[in-house]
């Protein structure tokens, strides 16, 4: 099977009083960019997250977006500075003493200095935290994968037909090309007669003459390898896997051949049918572009 680089997933977990939702989509790319948008409490699992999305996915621009809400009553506490008051207790009573002022300080006026009393998040088991977002990001994922799977059986379809609708016009062109050699030599021996009236024609040097007119138009190995080229991204295509990056390069060498038989073209029908060639070789390339 293969798979489209365009793709969606979406997962929460919930697990006591934490939830984790995460969300993912990608569009094409030419490797595997992914750019990730959670809470700072999260960034020490970036490595993870990111050895993880490797199971899934090869290419494509990937937004990861993780949102975690902790519901507990009791997750966070008071830390109490014992040295910082007894600090601040020392310099009050020094100040007292040396400007001649009741020392009039109470707990609750302590306590309200800076950095006495503070509040701080439990320690969390990072473990723990780890497998909850995990599961979150592993259901996302193979979600993900499903809709890319999806769209790339749906690409393969389509590009499978481009690739008969391909094989039909370099059919006609071989079909045609001994043909536009069979009419010049006509020609030639017309118009050959016409001009020497009533004198024989010189057959060896008309064979030369349409020999040399063969050798400029022949499109023989460039058919052979357009066959080829379009048989080998079928055979690709039906095997699937990540072969993107393959099928953009026999795409590319498709283009070339197609355009050295535009070059060598002198006839009409032909130059349409190559025109028309290199439209559905480039419809594919642009398929092909959404193609893990």
């Amino acid at each position: 099977m293969i798979k489209s680089m365009t793709g969606f997933g979406r997962c929460e977990v919930s697990e006591g009083n934490r939830k984790f939702t995460v969300e993912m989509k990608s569009v094409n790319h030419r490797y595997l960019d992914v750019n990730m948008k959670m809470p700072k409490k999260l960034n020490f699992f970036e490595s993870s997250i990111r050895n993880e999305l490797k199971n899934y996915i090869q290419r494509g621009k990937v937004d990861l977006f993780i949102t975690y809400e902790d519901f507990s009553e009791n997750n966070v506490c008071i830390k109490y500075n014992k040295e910082l008051a007894g600090e601040y207790m020392k310099y009050l009573k020094q100040m007292a003493e040396e400007f001649g002022l009741d020392n009039d300080v109470r707990v609750s006026a302590l306590s309200r200095y800076p950095e006495i009393l503070t509040m701080e998040e439990q320690v969390v088991d990072e473990e723990e935290l780890w497998k909850e977002l995990q599961r979150a990001l592993q259901g996302a994922a193979e979600g993900f994968v499903e809709t890319r799977i999806r769209e790339g059986e749906n690409l393969k379809a389509d590009l499978l037909a481009k690739l008969d609708g391909m094989l039909a016009h370099v059919d006609f062109i071989a079909e045609r090309s001994p043909q536009i050699i069979a009419e010049y030599k006509q020609k030639l021996r017309e118009k050959v007669e016409e001009l020497l009236e009533d004198t024989k024609v010189d057959e060896s040097r008309l064979l030369m003459e349409v020999t040399i007119f063969a050798d400029k138009v022949c499109v023989d190995e460039e058919i052979v390898r357009l066959r080829s080229h379009i048989e080998t991204t079928k055979k690709t295509l039906n095997e699937g896997g990540s072969i993107g990056r393959k099928l953009d390069f026999i795409a590319q060498e498709m283009n070339r051949e197609a355009n050295t038989i535009l070059s060598k073209a002198n006839d009409l029908e032909i130059s349409n049918r190559a025109i028309e060639l290199k439209t559905e070789i480039e419809k594919v390339r642009e398929q092909i572009q959404n193609i893990e």
